[in-house]
């Protein structure tokens, strides 16, 4: 049970943080760890390079910064959530005068000691900065169609950098995230279905800018066998190590497809069917118990917060983990077109990584100083 305490007072102390901090969260965030990191393991044939161990690493100095982030007072996320976002946006322009070109998109900026991705950063920034816009705002301000105008471009500014890199996936993840905030901040239902019918009328459109590569992961996605060697080698690849896993999986280091490399990107963005086929479907749903705990947590954190700013963030970034786990699992099994999401925790990626800690620290900065409340026409003195 948390323990009701005016976390504003001088007296809370580092100790007493310490003490607050929502452990279980922590021990579900290693345990996820530490299964990503085993499959990196399985997936390089039973070697630590070159994936499991430079994952753990950064496990490891994201668990320092998570840990560092869930000390901070939840208000200087409030102060500085703007400054944070304009960051993001700007390292998103570098982007793309001056970014590391892989894999056919420019999404990286090389930093020397590791390659940064800011659309990554962007999914957390974006949820801080339409955290602070609505707190500010009465619920009567929120339906005033105008006050709509600034948080729509805070969603579809980095949207819309992204999609010149171009990451269909990213900018899919922002636009929900973004919306979902939108709705838990009191904006009306029939004001998003007015988006959404402008959004699919302006599909055909769309369709005539998209690159040719989106546009057959569309023709894919709805045959994946009319190029079995080609686009639709991964899919059906994924589909053939789901089937051969069946219940119990083929045991760990021995799935066929993963082992004998008939499965692409196993470490990255197919991690979780590698997962469905060493473990079968026991291991996939509780990986997935272990995920639904951990929203569970975060929307705990959510109603337990007694400011706007704090439930909003909470249940923003739970909300961002949430598609996160949805988008890749749907990509994997087919339900949707592959637009490159990986598993959060799980798939081997630096930055992907870094960002779901430093999250999760955000989150748990959340829970610590759940009691914290300013008022929601503020000044900069009263934070």
């Amino acid at each position: 049970m948390y323990r009701h305490i005016d976390s504003s007072e001088p007296t809370f102390s580092l100790g007493l943080k310490l003490r607050l901090l929502n452990w279980g969260l922590v021990f579900l965030v290693t345990l996820i760890s530490g299964i990503g990191a085993a499959l990196l393991y399985s997936a390089a044939g039973g070697n630590l390079q070159p994936w499991a161990i430079r994952q753990i690493t950064r496990f490891g100095i994201g668990f320092v910064l998570m840990l560092m982030l869930a000390m901070v007072d939840i208000r200087v996320f409030l102060r500085y959530a703007y400054i944070l976002h304009g960051i993001a946006i700007f390292l998103l322009v570098v982007v793309e005068v001056k970014g590391k070109i892989g894999m056919g998109a420019q999404r990286w900026i090389d930093l020397g000691v590791f390659q940064l991705q800011p659309s990554e950063l962007a999914k957390i920034t974006l949820v801080l900065a339409l955290a602070r816009y609505f707190h500010g705002l009465t619920y009567e301000q929120v339906g005033k169609p105008l006050v709509l105008l600034p948080p729509l471009a805070m969603i579809f500014i980095p949207v819309g950098l992204v999609l010149l890199q171009p990451n269909l996936g990213t900018a899919t993840i922002l636009t929900l995230v973004g919306g979902s905030l939108m709705l838990m901040s009191g904006v009306r239902l029939w004001k998003f279905l007015i988006i959404i019918v402008a959004g699919v009328s302006a599909l055909p459109v769309l369709w005539e800018f998209m690159h040719d590569y989106q546009k057959q992961r569309v023709y894919t996605f709805l045959d994946p066998e009319r190029d079995p060697l080609g686009a639709g080698y991964n899919i059906m690849q994924s589909k053939i190590a789901f089937g051969s896993g069946g219940l119990i999986g083929q045991g760990f280091m021995n799935g066929s497809q993963s082992q004998l490399r008939f499965l692409p990107e196993k470490e990255t963005d197919f991690i979780f069917t590698l997962l469905g086929e060493e473990f079968g479907l026991i291991g996939t749903l509780f990986v997935l118990g272990l995920f639904l705990l951990v929203l569970i947590y975060g929307f705990a954190i959510a109603l337990s917060a007694r400011m706007q700013f704090s439930r909003l963030v909470a249940g923003g970034i739970t909300i961002n983990i949430f598609f996160y786990i949805f988008i890749n699992v749907a990509m994997v099994t087919g339900i949707i077109p592959v637009v490159g999401i990986p598993m959060p925790l799980v798939s081997y990626g630096g930055t992907a990584m870094l960002t779901t800690m430093i999250a999760t620290g955000i989150l748990l900065s959340v829970s610590i100083h759940r009691e914290v409340k300013v008022p929601r026409v503020f000044s900069s003195d009263s934070l």
